[in-house]
């Protein structure tokens, strides 16, 4: 019986470029609606930045969770990488079918909106400042354990990799950098401020 247990494990259902675009666009409504319940009390770009910052974290998961060819089977566990790959930098990837100029630079786009929402998320309170560094930490968190969960789940055919966690930290940092910016032009404390005139 022994190598007939691959066969009958479940394998991973879904999969493919248009579950993903599914999945990004009713995360999107869904993160549409909360923004119109948060704008009252927050303001528009406040509201719209912690709405934003929900869907780019829900497009992360999708992009780097479901298997990118469609479902892919049954994966043989023989074949199931057991470590992460600590190979700093390489090999990587030719291409994704979104960026073909190769996979680290996915890695790294996908996570700069995070990194600037999450500035305009908390650059309404003074104290939301010091928050941000907290933030960064916790989407670095989220980088190690979406390629932890990579690892584990040998089903989705996803491989995890060290390199990837660095690329992620890079575009939250450049995101960072472009939401401080952001906050400057649009300076998301003002709009609600109390009118006495």
């Amino acid at each position: 019986m022994g190598g007939g247990v691959d066969s009958l494990n479940p394998v991973f259902p879904v999969g493919g470029v248009g579950v993903m675009l599914l999945g990004v666009a009713a995360s999107g409504l869904v993160c549409l609606f909360l923004a119109m319940l948060l704008r009252p009390r927050v303001g528009p770009v406040s509201a719209f930045a912690v709405a934003g910052l929900c869907w780019s974290l829900a497009v992360i998961a999708l992009v780097t969770l479901l298997p990118a060819e469609g479902a892919p089977g049954v994966v043989p566990a023989e074949g199931r990488l057991t470590t992460c790959s600590w190979d700093i930098g390489g090999p990587a990837p030719e291409g994704f079918w979104i960026f073909q100029s190769g996979q680290r630079l996915l890695n790294t786009v996908l996570f700069v909106p995070s990194g600037a929402l999450l500035v305009l998320a908390a650059a309404r309170w003074r104290e939301g400042w010091g928050l941000v560094p907290v933030g960064l930490v916790c989407l670095a968190a989220y980088s190690a354990a979406i390629e932890k969960t990579q690892l584990e789940l040998a089903r989705i055919d996803r491989a995890c990799d060290v390199t990837d966690i660095i690329d992620n930290v890079t575009g939250a940092l450049l995101g960072v950098g472009l939401g401080v910016v952001l906050a400057l032009v649009f300076r998301p404390w003002r709009r609600h401020a109390p009118r006495h005139y």
